[in-house]
């Protein structure tokens, strides 16, 4: 029995039929929505493993090599030779859509196109250590931005994989099955019903041909 009452008519069997047609018309487009989702999301995966590793390391070399211009020139002066800086980074954050998800997007733009301005000192007076650090960080700023992005891309995109995939479950599991279950009851009370109409139009006609023997009998 179905988990509702359905009235078992005809217009009723065409209204759930057409309803289950976009049901599981619905379910495949979901489904390779789903699909899709998840390949984007572990290429997203895979490339956000790799700029982390890149990033890390970028990091990890401009740490050391202010550890060793402080060494050589001491923190002061490393302080002092960053005070004043030449060069400013302004970032603009955007954001594209794939399949029905708005990810993040982020640009900049740097004050001056000169790549020597991230040196805000002189060269005499500093380490050349301070010099690799500051050219580390500067080379590893693009990639923290592309970090961010597919972080937090990869974030999103895992929300919509599990709501896409709790739609998928429930037309595959709950939707589709109830309404095949109601188009199978109706169809089956229509038979019946049908049955019932056919035997009902005998009787009548063996009434009516008994009547009619009847009649002539008795003439006879």
């Amino acid at each position: 029995m179905p988990s509702t009452h359905v009235n078992p008519t005809r217009m009723e069997l065409t209204r759930l039929k057409k309803k289950l047609v976009t049901a599981r018309r619905g379910h495949k487009l979901l489904k390779d929505k789903r699909d899709e989702l998840m390949r984007r999301f572990l290429e997203l995966v895979k490339e956000n493993k790799e700029l982390r590793q890149k990033v890390e390391e970028g990091i990890a070399n401009a740490n050391r090599n202010f550890a060793l211009a402080e060494a050589v020139s001491g923190s002061e002066a490393v302080k002092t030779a960053l005070l004043a800086s030449k060069q400013s980074v302004s970032v603009e954050a955007g954001s594209k859509n794939v399949m029905s998800v708005n990810i993040p997007v982020f640009d900049y733009k740097t004050r001056t196109p000169d790549q020597s301005d991230i040196f805000s000192y002189g060269y005499v007076s500093t380490s050349p250590d301070l010099d690799a650090a500051v050219r580390s960080l500067s080379d590893v700023f693009p990639d923290m931005l592309r970090l961010a992005e597919t972080e937090k891309s990869c974030a999103l995109m895992a929300a919509e994989i599990e709501k896409t995939r709790r739609r998928v479950n429930a037309l595959e599991h709950v939707m589709i099955p109830d309404y095949m279950e109601k188009i199978h009851y109706i169809s089956m009370k229509l038979d019946e019903n049908e049955r019932s109409t056919q035997i009902r139009l005998l009787k009548v006609k063996d009434m009516v041909i008994k009547k009619n023997y009847d009649a002539k009998h008795a003439e006879t």
